[in-house]
């Protein structure tokens, strides 16, 4: 699917994550991606919840078997969050990394580096923009099915 970018209504509502994240006590900037990530991923057609099994959503398609889909969020794309999609890897078919892309977009995101190991380890990453807005950075490997343990 050739998704670029997608403008999601948390612009149009003329909030963006800092005030969101500010307007609501206790809530970090990390769950205010939630938001703007389910909507990028219901609009290819998925089921998401937030908060599954210690991930940070889980996304289902409406497929028998369903195709799995684990995103984990962070306030920047770091190791940790990698580390996190390697051990979430063989759990689902496959792994969308997103965080909140710098200002002055010099951040990770930027970084050949890292796009080149999300690459090269078969995950997605997504940029969120401070307007709500999902950038398609890395797409992840063309997904392999995870094997049914139970046949």
């Amino acid at each position: 699917m050739r998704i670029k970018s997608l403008h999601l209504p948390l612009a149009r509502s003329g909030l963006d994550l800092a005030t969101l994240s500010r307007r609501e006590p206790g809530t970090s900037l990390e769950t205010a991606l939630y938001l703007p990530v389910k909507r990028f991923l219901e609009k290819l057609g998925f089921t998401v919840k937030g908060e599954i099994g210690g991930c940070d959503l889980v996304a289902l398609s409406g497929n028998e078997p369903p195709f799995v889909v684990i995103g984990e969020l962070k306030l920047s794309f770091n190791l940790e969050l990698l580390m996190q999609a390697v051990d979430r890897a063989g759990a689902c078919d496959e792994v969308w990394l997103a965080a909140k892309m710098s200002a002055n977009g010099k951040g990770r995101e930027s970084d050949a580096r890292y796009r080149n190991l999300c690459r090269r380890l078969g995950f997605g990453m997504l940029g969120v923009t401070s307007r709500g807005d999902v950038e398609v950075l890395v797409k992840p490997a063309d997904s392999r099915r995870r094997e049914n343990s139970a046949a």
